[in-house]
């Protein structure tokens, strides 16, 4: 029997942006704990931000087996929800006359490094913690913007993929019409055995 024609979708936790983005949530929730007055609305936009990354990746990878354009303008609003929160961690360090590390800086290569696979484990939460949970406001929000960066750069990598896989594979109606057409061929065949 041949295969659907919706192919195989939804597994979100296998995908690196998402992995990165959960990452990024915790480690906003702990952010805004630590560093934030309790009452202020821009800990609610911050959370909401990184939370709405990690969120519209998930809804995104669940709708991708029947609407690529579904998926597609999903995977640009996560995009979009972490370029927000990464200019509210810009906005922190400047208000408060903090640094922002440069791309190549020791700093930020150490950052980038925590987020890599170990032994074919992906990072999590826990290759962090120690960080976000001890170090200073500057420390941690720069962190944290590498971390942005880093699954900024994984979903631009992969709403380029889905593009391409379009061209190549067409959408829903397009499988379905194959199908239905080998459907009809198999048939004919059958019919005259």
């Amino acid at each position: 029997m041949p295969a659907g024609f919706i192919p195989p979708h939804g597994n979100y936790r296998e995908l690196l942006s998402f992995q990165k983005t959960e990452i990024i949530y915790d480690a906003t929730y702990e952010f805004c704990r630590r560093f934030l007055k309790k009452g202020d609305r821009t800990i609610d936009q911050m959370v909401q931000a990184a939370r709405s990354g990690k969120q519209n990746i998930i809804e995104g990878t669940k709708a991708s087996g029947t609407s690529k354009e579904t998926e597609v303008k999903l995977l640009n609003v996560a995009r979009a929800s972490l370029e927000e929160l990464l200019a509210d961690y810009e906005d922190f360090l400047r208000v408060h006359k903090m640094g922002m590390w440069g791309k190549d800086s020791k700093q930020a290569i150490f950052a980038r490094k925590l987020g890599e696979k170990k032994d074919g484990v992906p990072a999590t939460y826990e290759n962090f913690r120690e960080f976000i949970e001890t170090r200073p406001a500057d420390t941690v929000a720069n962190i944290i913007i590498c971390m942005i960066h880093q699954a900024n750069y994984l979903l631009d990598r992969q709403i380029a993929r889905i593009e391409q896989d379009f061209l190549k594979e067409g959408g829903i109606r397009e499988r379905m019409t194959r199908a239905r057409l080998d459907a009809r061929k198999q048939n004919k065949a059958e019919d005259q055995n």
